[in-house]
């Protein structure tokens, strides 16, 4: 499939007018699901990893609380809030969306780019499948608190709420997302009041704002201060999701969120829960749940259980999107994808994801059982995603914007230097876990590099058998065939070659249609394409005329409707005395691909998955023509 340049600015902020309040509210419903929870288990694991489990002294509790202090305030708010917020393209945030823009920028394609959209793409869907387990795991462990008999309990409980969250996928989100932001208002609102109610026991805690301490924690712990600075970054994961919903709230509704109430209750909750150790060291056990009033518990427990399974819900909504864009550029086969509202276009299913997202979600929740076992995980999958969108957003920010390449290495190299000591950290934990979303990673890398790498082999590989399109007009001209009433539309990615189907169809029907049409469907580097581009057609003959259809690499093909477009156009055509011929090859491996083996085997079997082209481009069933072909790759 084509991909072309398509661009039309649209600016990412929404205007106070049409609902910037209801937007901001939206936004912490959504957007700071997965940072929203971290307090559940950041500062315990940082600590705990400093102690190695034993009593925490003042000088490891104000070093670990300066160390997230200063990780929130320079990783997420200064990188992600206040910079990558306004690399928006056409409105659309994201890791693929950055890489698109760092292509455009630069004008042609990079594969260096590309590498790093993919890397970060890969590491996202794997941060999609360990936040749920994480989150809604952290949760229900507050239940050993509140009835330590019941902690056999935990992971059963834990898989069952799971299977409902990933079960009620295909109702949408459209009926439950009004509840989302109410409900996070009053988990923020509860863990400021926590927080609140505690830094009283130990106001010495408030020291931590000084950067100092989280220098000379780093400084006289050595690797153990590494180690430590590796669970720390569980409190900044989830920052990366604010880029990426850009697009569903804008840049400003997401800051005032952030700023108003997101970052202060975070932090509000973080200090309170410094203070509750040091006031009384033992309450490292779980200081989140030991902040509240034992009578209040359960009700904690419960809000805390529905604050996780919103977190979850967003990283599983953002991997469905993500997905989407993949299968856009090019980067992965068809998947099926259904609409779950009829007014919101981002709201979606994609049903194989989501069997995928269960099971990997599932096999981790039963490999590690516990919310400390996973920690160990998360980390390097979300700090991976930052450090490739740093450097993208570096060619952004030099290129896209025009700064001077001096100018944006200043703003850029120290985040990504600060993005690369987390990484640093978190690969310390490589045998504890951290092996997990690597391994995924690599395995998603591998998958696209095979489906690219296939694709471009049976491109060339055709291409050597077609045929030029006025080549073919000219023969026609000359000696036509039986002509039939009707007009015939064929699908090609490249319009100037004759589609494999239309040759077959000359072959062995030895039948030409009145009129024929050579439809070629584009993927632009934006997410949406003006419908007033959507179309464009050109006639060469009386008989033959080219269209191209363009589509953004967050819309859904429907070529119905973009039809509907092309008759406005002056295209006279009756979709009921229309056919649409496409061409469906059958793979066979061969040892003078140009590929391992396996990677044969490997792309042949994701092009027997993909989604078929008449449901993905949403072509009515009964007008189409399926011909095969016999392609060995």
């Amino acid at each position: 499939m084509a991909v072309s340049d398509t661009s039309h600015e649209a600016p990412a902020e929404i205007p106070i007018s049409t609902g910037f309040w209801q937007l901001a509210l939206g936004s912490i419903g959504v957007v700071f699901g997965d940072i929203g929870t971290s307090p559940l288990y950041a500062f315990r694991e940082a600590v705990a990893g400093a102690t190695h489990h034993g009593p925490p002294t003042p000088a490891i509790v104000l070093g670990v609380l300066s160390l997230i202090l200063w990780a929130l305030f320079i990783v997420v708010t200064a990188k992600y809030v206040l910079l990558l917020l306004r690399a928006d393209n056409n409105g659309e945030g994201g890791t693929l969306s950055l890489m698109a823009l760092g292509q455009r920028a630069l004008g042609r394609r990079s594969w260096p780019l590309m590498a790093l959209g993919v890397v970060g793409a890969s590491m996202f869907i794997g941060d999609s499948m360990i936040t749920p387990a994480i989150s809604v795991l952290s949760a229900v462990e507050g239940l050993k608190l509140a009835a330590p008999a019941l902690e056999h309990y935990v992971v059963p409980l834990t898989i069952a709420i799971l299977v409902v969250l990933f079960s009620v996928q295909r109702i949408g989100t459209a009926k439950v997302a009004n509840a989302f932001g109410p409900v996070m208002i009053v988990w923020f609102t509860v863990l400021t009041v926590m927080g609140l109610s505690h830094i009283s026991d130990a106001p010495t805690v408030l020291y931590a704002i000084n950067p100092y301490y989280a220098i000379q924690f780093l400084l006289s712990h050595g690797t153990i201060g590494l180690v430590t600075l590796g669970a720390v970054f569980l409190a900044v994961t989830g920052g990366e999701a604010l880029y990426a919903d850009l697009g569903h709230f804008g840049r400003k509704p997401i800051q005032a969120g952030w700023f108003i109430l997101v970052l202060p209750a975070l932090l509000i909750n973080y200090f309170g829960q410094g203070a509750l150790v040091l006031s009384n060291p033992a309450a490292i056990e779980n200081p989140f749940y030991l902040m509240a009033p034992q009578s209040m518990l359960v009700p904690l427990i419960i809000l805390a259980t529905a604050a996780t399974v919103i977190a979850s819900q967003a990283v599983i909504t953002g991997a469905y999107s993500l997905v989407r864009q993949a299968v856009q550029l090019g980067l992965l086969p068809r998947f099926e994808v259904r609409f779950t509202s009829e007014t919101h276009a981002g709201q979606i299913y994609l049903p194989r994801v989501n069997r995928l997202l269960l099971i990997g979600v599932l096999l981790l929740v039963m490999l590690f059982r516990t919310s400390s076992g996973l920690a160990s995980a998360y980390g390097i999958a979300v700090s991976t995603t930052m450090v490739a969108d740093g450097i993208m957003g570096f060619v952004v920010i030099w290129k896209l914007w025009n700064w001077k390449a001096a100018t944006a290495a200043a703003v850029i190299v120290p985040l990504v230097i600060v993005d690369i000591t987390f990484l640093s950290a978190n690969l310390l934990k490589l045998l504890e876990g951290a092996w997990v979303p690597l391994l995924f990673g690599l395995s998603m890398a591998v998958v696209i590099w095979s489906w690219r790498r296939g694709a471009a082999i049976l491109i060339a590989k055709t291409r050597r058998t077609e045929v030029p399109l006025r080549d073919l007009i000219k023969s026609l001209e000359k000696r036509p065939p039986h002509i039939v009433k009707g007009t015939a539309v064929f699908l090609t990615s490249d319009p100037e070659f004759v589609p494999t189907a239309m040759l077959h169809n000359l072959k062995h029907n030895k039948v030409l249609h009145e009129h024929n049409v050579i439809l070629t469907i584009e993927t632009g580097q934006t997410p949406r394409v003006d419908p007033a581009d959507r179309v464009r057609m050109e006639n060469i003959s009386d008989k033959f005329s080219t269209v191209r259809l363009r589509f953004g690499f967050m819309e859904s093909p429907n070529v119905p409707k973009a039809l509907v477009i092309a008759r406005k156009l002056g295209w006279q055509f009756d979709i009921m005395a229309t056919s649409f011929f496409v061409s469906r090859r059958s793979l066979k491996p061969s040892a003078q691909s140009g590929m391992p083996l396996w990677q044969d085997h490997l792309f042949i079997a994701l092009s027997r998955s993909a989604n078929d082209a008449t449901d993905y481009f949403q072509i009515p069933t009964g007008r189409v023509v399926e011909v095969g072909t016999q392609v060995t790759i």
